[in-house]
């Protein structure tokens, strides 16, 4: 007798009894819950939940994946009717099956370069399935790992056509999750949509926000105290999806541009790579502008 292990995520009305009805689900289907987290969100009357549970199988009394998921569809109906939103989204993924991703990058290639060596060393529960660039020069570093890597350039009269051939790399590599590493380009609404709550972004974050190029040098300039970075979901609004991760540290008068710099990019790669793991995970929820984090 063999066992697998899932993650079963849910997001619906409000109610009571929810974590009871799953919990006995799984119970009746011989399974054994070994993590569950959940949330009820008072401001939206949403409920989130987040369990891991393991199935025996490779026997003839084994859990049949099929017929998990159809218990679990009829029951998710159940809970639509509660107060509130009345949509249910459920998923039910096995973990040995590891997502796929891609990721996008412009000129600057400490967060592709934190991706790809935390893969390599395990740290990642993503496979880098290919890097896309609109500029060569980080092909060098994608070979260095074995990973393929895609030059597409873009100028704005080439820009759907390039988005097109994204989108053909998604499918053709079977890709969950989209990254984009200092991408410094901005994906158009069409891409946004399509691949909504499938494109996580990592940009740099301070109070006063510094736009444009050169935001160290911004930041040195106006004397700030805390610099940050923020990884997100990305929407049609630029930079104001879904909060996923933000990491930040103190810096001083002493510190020059170039320094800022470099503690940046160190906060960059961080939140990115957590964003991305808990992603990989099934840890984030989506709830409405904002996010549900079970880590």
């Amino acid at each position: 007798m063999s066992e697998r292990e899932y993650v079963l995520t849910l997001a619906c009305p409000d109610s009571r009894g929810i974590v009871a009805a799953v919990a006995n689900l799984l119970a009746d289907h011989g399974c054994n819950i070994t993590e569950s987290q959940q949330y009820g969100d008072h401001f939206t009357g949403r409920f989130f939940l987040r369990m891991q549970f393991v199935a025996e199988s490779g026997t003839s009394g084994a859990v049949d994946e099929d017929v998990l998921r159809g218990a679990f569809a009829s029951l998710a109906g159940d809970f639509g009717s509660g107060p509130g939103d009345s949509f249910v989204e459920w998923d039910l993924q096995a973990r040995d099956v590891r997502p796929r991703m891609i990721v996008m990058v412009s000129k600057f290639g400490h967060c592709l370069n934190d991706l790809l060596y935390r893969q390599r060393s395990g740290l990642l529960d993503i496979d880098i399935a290919a890097v896309v660039s609109n500029h060569p020069d980080l092909e060098f570093l994608a070979d260095s790992y074995g990973v393929d890597f895609h030059h597409l350039p873009i100028t704005p009269q080439t820009k759907r056509e390039q988005e097109g051939r994204i989108l053909e790399l998604v499918d053709s590599y079977d890709v969950d999750l989209v990254v984009l590493a200092r991408y410094m380009q901005v994906l158009s609404e069409q891409l946004c949509t399509k691949m909504s709550g499938r494109i996580i972004n990592i940009h740099h974050s301070f109070l006063p926000s510094f736009k444009g190029a050169r935001p160290y040098h911004q930041a040195h300039s106006r004397g700030v105290k805390l610099i940050g970075a923020t990884a997100h979901y990305v929407t049609a609004d630029l930079d104001e999806g879904p909060i996923i991760e933000q990491e930040v540290s103190r810096v001083g008068h002493t510190h020059s541009p170039e320094q800022l710099t470099a503690i940046g990019r160190d906060l960059e790669s961080v939140a990115l790579a957590r964003a991305v793991n808990w992603h990989a995970q099934r840890r984030v929820l989506l709830n409405g502008e904002k996010t549900v984090i079970f880590d």
